[in-house]
């Protein structure tokens, strides 16, 4: 039987890209293009803070699978969470839905990056040689002059999007129904749609990766966000808002909509804005062999165009997918939804310690990526488990 609920799709859509989550930095260890492993936690740049561990068995499949998921995977999640965030956001009021946001995201975020992510990252220190111990650990961490968040970053700017999309609700409230209008009008066209989207991430992005690398983060004590793309994940959650605003069942997120329907195509442009992608990145990375200078401001500007096509469609794809697919509630599915926000916060320690338990084993790379995201899954819904029956915890995750 088909449920009525018509937020089955989004849902087990947000519990997949948390499970891509894993699977990315469950891949990274075995990355062919990963950086030797550090010296020691202070060697500069701090590669570990993104390589945490790495392994000499590689998987050169990595190298494409992680390099497709970073061209979509956040942006999606944020644009997911601006469809939930607005009639979250009505219903409870401005007060009432800041304040829950502060908690059931602020809490998590100090939680993660005071506690799980120097967890995280004690696999990085053992990796150095170092002598192992909390003590000596920690004095290097206390030493390092930064403090790496790991993945919680996403949860201190998502909580940032809310509390402005908040703010402006409260100063403006005739916007959020003015932008759901307009976005019900966009999105019963979903070829309409993507061109706005694809022209305002590429205002928010293009300027901001000029002025900064792609590889660029920039951090203020654990508050970590990549620079070139914080305006660009912008773009994506106040998307998610005029989505949300116009309604689960209307436009782009109707079940018998036009996205929906032309799911194989959205599938094809996916395909192809990633060919698109990579045929920039090489012809970038062509213009520093021989010594060569790199590429002109025309062709790092094409490459990054080609980073908002690629971005766009496969979130448009994966949205037609699952709101086609996806209606269905399976016991399962709902149990490992209900149980994704504690997967995310907990993943990361599990998949660190899990790819140094298997350094030195004569294992293929990409048959020891399998068992870390295996094992990191099954992990951390286990202990989601266990800590979602303390209430207060449960009221959290």
């Amino acid at each position: 039987m088909t449920t009525s609920r018509r937020d089955v799709p989004l849902g087990y859509l947000r519990t997949f890209l948390t499970l891509l989550v894993v699977a990315h930095h469950a891949a990274l260890a075995y990355h062919p293009f990963a950086p030797p492993p550090a010296t020691s936690l202070g060697a500069r740049p701090l590669l570990w803070t993104a390589f945490p561990v790495v392994d000499a068995q590689k998987w050169p499949g990595a190298a494409l699978f992680v390099g497709f998921n970073d061209t979509f995977f956040m942006s999606l999640m944020f644009l997911i969470s601006g469809v939930f965030a607005w009639p979250s956001l009505v219903r409870k009021g401005c007060a009432a839905f800041a304040r829950d946001r502060a908690i059931k995201l602020g809490v998590p975020f100090v939680v993660a990056a005071a506690v799980l992510s120097p967890l995280a990252y004690y696999p990085s220190y053992l990796a150095t040689g170092a002598r192992s111990g909390l003590r000596p650990f920690l004095t290097e961490w206390l030493t390092l002059g930064t403090w790496p968040s790991g993945p919680a970053w996403f949860l201190w700017v998502l909580l940032a999007f809310g509390l402005a999309a908040a703010l402006v609700h409260h100063a403006f409230p005739a916007v959020g129904p003015a932008w759901g209008r307009l976005s019900a009008g966009l999105s019963g066209r979903p070829g309409m749609y993507a061109l706005a989207l694809v022209a305002a991430s590429a205002l928010a992005y293009l300027p901001m990766a000029a002025a900064f690398s792609p590889e660029s983060w920039a951090n203020f004590g654990p508050f970590w966000v990549q620079s070139s793309r914080l305006l660009h994940y912008g773009v994506y959650f106040t998307a998610g808002v005029g989505l949300g605003a116009c309604g689960l069942d209307r436009g782009l997120l109707a079940y018998d909509g036009r996205l929906a329907r032309r799911w194989p195509f959205w599938v094809l442009a996916s395909l192809t804005a990633f060919v698109l992608a990579l045929v920039a990145l090489f012809a970038i990375l062509r213009t520093y062999e021989g010594g060569g200078s790199g590429p002109s401001a025309l062709l790092s500007a094409l490459g990054n165009f080609t980073y908002v096509l690629s971005c766009a469609a496969s979130s448009l794809a994966l949205l037609a997918v699952f709101i086609r697919f996806a209606r269905v509630e399976h016991p399962v599915a709902n149990h490992l939804s209900t149980n994704a926000y504690g997967i995310y916060l907990l993943h990361y320690v599990c998949v660190s310690f899990l790819q140094f338990t298997l350094l030195g084993t004569e294992v293929a790379g990409g048959l020891k990526m399998a068992l870390v995201f295996v094992g990191a899954v099954g992990l951390s819904w286990a202990v989601t488990m266990a800590l979602r029956k303390i209430p207060a915890i449960r009221r959290l995750i």
